[in-house]
């Protein structure tokens, strides 16, 4: 389907619908999140999101996992950024974009915790079950709502979960087509069908969930924050902070403020470098 929408250029169709389900993929989360908290033994998942614990707040590791999540969950990995920003306007404010992905992105979090983490206290369901919870959580939700409300809210919930799968993989295939074209001059179908069946006979082979889970440990670890660090050192040190800001500042009404440059080379590059180190330390993070 993703190579169909790349090869036939209906992307922006994608994006148009996208758009709509996206919004109401928050509404419906937003209702979720009324409705578990009527669920019998709900108030114990607030407890576990919503009060703190010094003893656990002090600990290294939970700061580390944590900026492990935000760095994963941002996508701060370089070529899915900097390919869509290549399509951006000049007039677009590069900096108050991020901000917003960064609020929006810490939105989505914590609403999405509020209607699953009390669920999955009234359902008896094991907190720590990771990406899982989704599927096993939500649909024991919809099974408890009265027809056919449970029924119209799983489909549409997973119908949007679908569509922000597609955008996420339009997403990390068109940073590798527009790549082989610029660099082997080859056909925009030639670049997105090989793309395409090189992930397919790797998606066949990986299939087995150790597998998959071996894989995804090695992307994560790996390849995600070394591609990170690349892209931080390349931008701030090779390329050089006075062209990357001629670039921040074109679509916007103020220049940057001072500070920025220092949090970008002498804060955010040495992040990138410790993300990456903590990986291989805690195999994995975030």
């Amino acid at each position: 389907m993703v190579c169909a929408v790349l090869i036939t250029g209906v992307s922006k169709g994608v994006e148009r619908v996208s758009k709509v389900l996206m919004p109401l993929f928050f509404l419906l989360f937003l209702v979720l999140a009324v409705w578990v908290a009527f669920l019998p033994n709900a108030g114990r998942g607030y407890e576990v999101l919503l009060i703190p614990r010094c003893e656990v707040l002090l600990r290294v590791d939970t700061w580390v996992m944590a900026m492990g999540q935000a760095f994963f969950s941002l996508s701060i990995t370089g070529s899915g950024m900097i390919v869509y920003g290549a399509y951006l306007s000049k007039k677009a404010d590069i900096p108050k974009a991020s901000m917003r992905t960064a609020v929006f992105d810490t939105l989505a979090a914590l609403l999405s915790g509020l209607a699953i983490m009390p669920a999955v206290f009234s359902f008896g369901i094991p907190a720590d079950s990771g990406p899982s919870l989704i599927f096993i959580t939500l649909p024991q939700v919809f099974a408890r709502m009265q027809s056919p409300f449970g029924s119209f809210f799983a489909i549409f919930f997973f119908v949007s979960v679908a569509f922000a799968g597609i955008t996420s993989l339009i997403n990390m295939f068109e940073a590798v087509t527009e790549s082989w074209q610029t660099r082997f001059q080859i056909s925009r179908t030639a670049a997105v069908l090989l793309c395409g069946g090189i992930t397919f006979l790797a998606g066949m082979f990986l299939e087995a969930e150790p597998k998959v889970g071996s894989w995804m440990d090695f992307i994560s670890i790996v390849v995600v924050p070394a591609g990170a660090v690349l892209g931080a050192i390349s931008i701030y040190y090779v390329l050089g902070y006075h062209k990357i800001r001629s670039e921040l500042e074109l679509g916007r009404e103020k220049p940057l403020p001072r500070c920025f440059r220092i949090v970008a080379k002498y804060v955010y590059v040495p992040l990138t470098v410790l993300v990456l180190l903590l990986g291989f330390l805690y195999h994995g993070i975030g």
